[in-house]
């Protein structure tokens, strides 16, 4: 990694800009219902409380667009930070102006202000400048620890480090770009990535760059029934993306001419709707889906094909469920994937909220090497796009 990364900074005494990922669901009573993403900032926020930094942060949550709405407040973020820190955090329910800078002048070393919704300000998605140039001032530092926002030209993200004069990595962000750099850079001969979820256009420009590093690609869930429909299977009543066949075609025929191995459904667990009660129906080995039936999972002999492929790898990249996996009666190839994937001896990242639902569902997440903390942030990093927020971050000397 040749950004520079915050432990490598003296940062006692400095005022730290931290942009964190703090956009955790609340319920309608404005409780926190998963708190991961906030226990994920702590690596950084103790170093820097540790180091003696006088530390800032920021965030976004939900889509206020541009409106101060009380149910999009950080508050209770504030709350939970400070339970799970120990440690107080100032919170005026303001993110700029002279109160705000009042307190960053005031912070003592150790200490943390927590500013109000970012995306209270209709300028943070629009990379404004004016809101860059207020959210810096007094800031020696500017931190991104929010893997997951880094993929977008926001403000807090982007502009903000054409004000602040040191921009580094903090440890959750340098751990995603480690990891997952293992997929894009030089990953081994025996890398495998696992495609599912609904629509194949969500993937198409993974799964171009995976046709330059992968050496086998599965792909399941109803994404898969767009490149069984190019091929000239019958699947049904099945969700498939017409406009897409041609470059689902492309793919399969770059793929044989570079001897990667890409793996379809060979059965599936079909039904006429999905609901928990429904009828199912287990097609056989390359046997058509009925007219009237969708599939809705992958079959055991699919999970077998998939399974024996998954022990030989060396790294595997996992994003998207193999069928509908919300379901119960859907689940079941999800669930035995995952279990493959825990128990495998390769290096494992998964992404994806499905996918991350299923390991930790079934008690695994202690057995994947990197759970990636940034949906779109992955898979674009994945795709070999360059990401705002980590380009624009300064370079080691």
């Amino acid at each position: 990694m040749n950004k520079l990364f915050i432990e490598g900074i003296p940062v006692k005494g400095k005022t730290v800009f931290v942009r964190n990922d703090f956009n955790v669901p609340l319920d309608k009573s404005g409780k926190i219902t998963d708190d991961t993403r906030i226990v994920a900032s702590l690596k950084t926020l103790n170093y820097l409380i540790d180091n003696g930094a006088k530390i800032v942060c920021a965030s976004h949550l939900g889509r206020p667009k541009g409106e101060k709405k009380p149910e999009f407040s950080l508050e209770p973020v504030s709350v939970r930070l400070s339970d799970l820190l120990k440690t107080k955090i100032i919170f005026t329910g303001e993110t700029i102006g002279k109160d705000i800078e009042k307190s960053k002048a005031k912070l003592k070393e150790g200490e943390i202000l927590l500013l109000e919704n970012l995306r209270f300000f209709k300028d943070e998605t629009k990379n404004g400048e004016e809101l860059a140039s207020e959210l810096s001032k007094g800031i020696d530092i500017f931190v991104n620890d929010a893997f997951g926002t880094s993929h977008r030209s926001h403000s807090s993200i982007a502009k903000i480090t054409e004000f602040v004069k040191i921009s580094a990595a903090g440890f959750l962000l340098k751990k995603e770009i480690d990891y997952l750099g293992k997929a894009v850079i030089d990953p081994p001969e025996n890398y495998i990535a696992i495609m599912g979820g609904a629509k194949v256009s969500d993937k198409i420009p993974i799964l171009k760059n995976l046709l330059l590093k992968a050496k086998s690609i599965l792909i399941g869930g109803a994404m898969a029934y767009t490149f069984l429909k190019a091929k000239g299977i019958n699947v049904g009543n099945s969700l498939v993306e017409d406009e897409h066949i041609d470059t689902c075609l492309e793919i399969l025929d770059i793929a044989t001419k570079k001897g990667i191995k890409i793996l379809l459904p060979i059965d599936h667990i079909t039904a006429t709707k999905i609901q928990p009660d429904v009828t199912i129906c287990m097609t056989k080995p390359e046997e058509d889906i009925q007219d009237t039936m969708m599939g809705l999972d992958i079959g055991m002999n699919t999970v077998r094909l998939f399974c024996d492929e998954i022990e030989k790898a060396e790294l595997i990249v996992w994003n998207g469920p193999m069928g509908v996996f919300e379901v119960e009666l859907f689940s079941g190839g999800t669930t035995e994937v995952a279990k493959a994937v825990a128990n495998s001896k390769a290096i494992t990242i998964i992404g994806g909220g499905d996918s991350i639902a299923a390991i930790n569902k079934l008690g695994l997440a202690d057995k994947i090497t990197h759970i990636s903390t940034g949906g779109g942030a992955a898979l674009e990093f994945l795709s070999g796009k360059k990401l705002p927020g980590i380009e624009s971050l300064s370079e080691v000397k």
